[in-house]
């Protein structure tokens, strides 16, 4: 069923992170399942990536051979919260991964970063790793705040412009690629940071292979179990890194 151990830096490291993000799809039990389904079975002999599934909170009792993640959680880790879920839950639940931040998130719940900051220190103490998602070094810097390096070195970064978010507009990986250059001289360089907004099958691979990302977040793409698989066995393709100790051997210019 689920991991027995919380991923490792080394983990991501080795593998590149491929996080689904379902967002408040698919509305019953029955095409979650069916959706989940499809992407184990066409997926099970893929060996070269990390595959997160990140449903909405009450499919995630149902689905189980694949990591989990959750799209949100709550600062405390118990109490008079009506509506809230806590780390401690998801991680009963099965969960080994958190978003946290995402655009979304921030723009239609007026999330702060100072609640996100509460968030991410809560889920590190139940043994998620958070994703964290931010647009902007602002956003990161505040985000993270007093975190310790050894803290910061279990989160794993998104990188989301907004403008790409569900508008079929991804940023180019070379603009992409900027801004993860700009990350690393801000936190732990030995962070995992991945990149979202409009990931498809035809661009996954280049994000990977060409900006240097370790892994992706996939939203829309991610409810179409073809497409989906296709964005695995591509960036699978592309960097074969299943026979590497890192990234590094990937896109060696890189780093």
């Amino acid at each position: 069923m689920w991991e027995a151990r919380p991923p490792t830096y080394e983990d991501h490291m080795q593998k590149p992170l491929i996080i689904a993000n379902w967002k408040c799809n698919p509305s019953t039990r029955e095409q979650a399942e069916h959706l989940f389904g499809t992407i184990k079975r066409e997926t099970k002999n893929i060996n070269g990536v990390k595959i997160v599934i990140c449903p909405p909170f009450v499919w995630l009792p149902s689905l189980n051979g694949l990591s989990l993640g959750a799209q949100d959680c709550f600062w405390e880790k118990d109490g008079a919260y009506t509506g809230e879920v806590s780390p401690k839950m998801l991680k009963d639940l099965g969960c080994d991964y958190v978003i946290l931040g995402h655009s979304e998130r921030r723009k239609y719940l007026k999330e702060t970063d100072e609640m996100i900051n509460k968030k991410i220190k809560t889920a590190l103490k139940s043994d998620l790793t958070p994703i964290l998602c931010i647009e902007n070094i602002s956003q990161l810097k505040k985000g993270t705040k007093d975190l310790l390096r050894k803290e910061q070195k279990k989160l794993i970064i998104a990188y989301e412009p907004v403008f790409a978010i569900g508008t079929g507009k991804p940023c180019t990986p070379e603009k992409a690629k900027e801004m993860k250059t700009a990350i690393k001289k801000i936190i732990n360089k030995d962070i995992s940071i991945i990149y979202g907004g409009s990931v498809n099958s035809q661009n996954a691979a280049d994000y990977i292979k060409m900006a240097g990302f370790q892994g992706l977040l996939v939203g829309g793409a991610s409810l179409n179990p073809a497409e989906f698989i296709k964005v695995v066995k591509n960036v699978a393709r592309a960097c074969p890194v299943v026979e590497l100790r890192s990234l590094r051997d990937c896109a060696p210019k890189l780093f």
